[in-house]
């Protein structure tokens, strides 16, 4: 059941940070727990969400469905955030809405009701990178992984006792396996993210659309067929131009900041 998959992911993927955390020794401070809570609640729903779609749809269609994350969060951090938004990001937003809708193939004949749950997933994860933004300006990234994983376990735990099956060994390994990538995978992104600028790291999340069509050839003997390749193709434009307008963005801050700075300097040496 995929409840019973994200216990698991949270599980081992808690084990492997927390040992994580208790070899590094960081110095944690006191955690914002609304924001913990509900980044948690949120990420626990769309894992699982995500876990249950790719049951019943190929990996890459899923995988090209959650590319949308970026653009929910988007739309979202306008009445949450008081952010605006300008015609290139809204543009951004259609082009990969487009996309998404090629992928859930609305016909009769080829509906898939299953990439529902991948829509729904990739929303849900909007609100959590609202959240995740709210948490990365006050606290550490190995704390905000340890008590996200925590919290997650604690959700899981509770979830999973309405569909609790004993898993054979095979499935606890599998199980084990899953928690380590993820928790492998968050240590990889925050400490790159850590390292380049966001929009520098973001454009090689996309290649988890390649990664995802050759997992599905090679363990399920699923090949993705034009539809998808289209419909991916159009998400990743539609992301790909909202990460360019938010680097450009950032930019011609930093170079306001700069010319700011400058003329503070230039008036000082006047005086």
């Amino acid at each position: 059941h995929p409840v019973q998959i994200s216990h698991g992911r949270f599980l081992y993927a808690f084990v492997v940070i927390a040992t994580a955390t208790a070899a590094l020794r960081p110095t944690l401070q006191k955690p914002a727990w609304r924001l913990h809570l509900a980044r948690t609640g949120f990420g626990w729903s769309g894992v699982t969400l995500m876990f249950a779609s790719v049951a019943f749809i190929p990996l890459a269609d899923a995988t090209a469905i959650s590319f949308l994350n970026p653009v929910f969060a988007m739309i979202l951090a306008i009445p949450l955030l008081g952010e605006r938004i300008g015609p290139v990001r809204w543009s951004a937003a259609a082009l990969a809405f487009v996309g998404a809708l090629i992928l859930l193939r609305p016909t009769p004949q080829s509906f898939q009701p299953a990439a529902l749950l991948a829509l729904g997933a990739a929303f849900i994860m909007g609100f959590e990178i609202i959240f995740i933004k709210m948490l990365a300006g006050r606290e550490r990234p190995i704390q905000i992984l340890l008590f996200n994983n925590a919290i997650g376990l604690v959700i899981a735990t509770f979830a999973v006792l309405f569909f609790w099956q004993p898993p054979t060994g095979p499935q606890w390994a599998l199980l084990a396996a899953l928690g380590g990538c993820m928790a492998a995978a968050q240590a990889f992104f925050v400490n790159g993210m850590a390292r380049a600028d966001a929009s520098f790291v973001a454009p090689f999340s996309y290649g988890t659309l390649l990664f995802a069509a050759a997992y599905d050839a090679a363990f399920f003997n699923v090949l993705p067929d034009a539809v998808t390749w289209i419909g991916a193709a159009i998400i990743i434009a539609g992301a790909a131009l909202l990460a360019f307008r938010e680097a450009r963005a950032k930019s011609n801050t930093a170079r306001q900041d700069h010319k700011g700075q400058a003329s503070c300097l230039a008036r000082a040496g006047q005086t």
